[in-house]
């Protein structure tokens, strides 16, 4: 997949795409559903999407401070969309110039001219322009006055409840990662950088590749069956584990992180990229009366991991 962010100077090769349009963040089965009403269409399939996130722009430009909302960073949405097959992903910056154009203007400058875009799909339920100003049906009309096609995708639901990330927040915070597997119709990720810990997992036994969820909205705080797949480096691969997403209430206050024991591996992730899928929520974080007693949950925690994930 190729990957821009300019859309002032593109390329020739990489205009003339059918895309789909808008955040997509969790890539939940309503996204799936706009992307693939852009698949087909005898053109590069592509996705246009922004960074940051508007609402985080435009909370910045208000002076206010958001709580951690995003399903995915950058980089688990990108490796997502690679699988889903888009060959084009244009990440817009999203910026005062972008923010503050007509919904006319951007049809015109950003979509038709800039990125030269032969087809675009969009959401029933997509906003842009200025002060929000245009809907999918003024997209509509700009395209046909700027030599675009546009696809209105109707909002898709999961027994009976409309797939959204809304929703799935919803049931990760309440400890449902099953739920929200069945909108975003694959396993909820967190996608970093393996960074160096206080290395006390190592000490008792149980090292662990540690990872920052800082910006992320936070699943409920506790231990999880997990898949874990190392994305670069010597050790790529999939694995399996048992992570603990919290503040390591032990040992003082800490900064909420994620710490995966991984199943029968030995070796050094640091630095390396990597993906930690939550299968099963399997006990909420707790505070131990002594080393001992948390080592003897963690070999607990890890035998239940092991049969969760071996019924998966």
């Amino acid at each position: 997949m190729k990957h821009y962010t300019d859309w002032k100077s593109l390329e020739t090769a990489a205009r003339g795409a059918s895309v789909a349009m808008g955040n997509f963040d969790g890539i939940h089965l309503g996204h799936q559903s706009v992307i693939d009403h852009a698949r087909g269409r005898h053109a590069p399939l592509g996705v246009i999407t922004f960074e940051p996130h508007p609402r985080e722009f435009f909370a910045a430009r208000a002076g206010k401070t958001l709580a951690p909302f995003r399903l995915m960073n950058p980089e688990a949405r990108a490796n997502r969309l690679a699988k889903l097959g888009v060959e084009r992903l244009f990440e817009l910056p999203f910026a005062a110039e972008l923010a503050d154009m007509t919904a006319e203007r951007f049809a015109r400058d950003v979509l038709a001219e800039g990125l030269g875009i032969s087809h675009v799909a969009v959401g029933g339920d997509f906003r842009f322009g200025k002060g929000r100003e245009g809907d999918a049906q003024t997209l509509e009309a700009l395209g046909r006055e700027y030599g675009f096609a546009v696809t209105i995708a109707p909002l898709l639901h999961v027994d009976g409840v409309e797939a959204s990330s809304t929703a799935i927040r919803t049931a990760l915070s309440e400890g449902r990662p099953g739920d929200a597997t069945a909108m975003l119709g694959h396993l909820h990720r967190i996608e970093g950088e393996v960074l160096h810990g206080d290395k006390r997992g190592r000490d008792l036994g149980y090292p662990t590749a540690n990872m920052s969820v800082a910006g992320l909205h936070l699943p409920k705080l506790g231990v999880y069956a997990v898949k874990f797949d190392v994305l670069t480096g010597p050790h790529r691969g999939q694995y399996r584990g048992a992570a603990s997403l919290g503040v390591r209430p032990m040992f003082g206050e800490n900064a909420p992180n994620l710490e995966t024991f991984i199943f029968d591996f030995d070796g050094s992730l640091y630095g390396e990229h990597v993906s930690v899928a939550l299968v099963e929520y399997l006990r909420p974080e707790m505070k131990f009366d002594s080393l001992e007693a948390l080592t003897e949950q963690m070999a607990a925690d890890c035998a239940r991991a092991r049969d969760v994930l071996a019924a998966a």
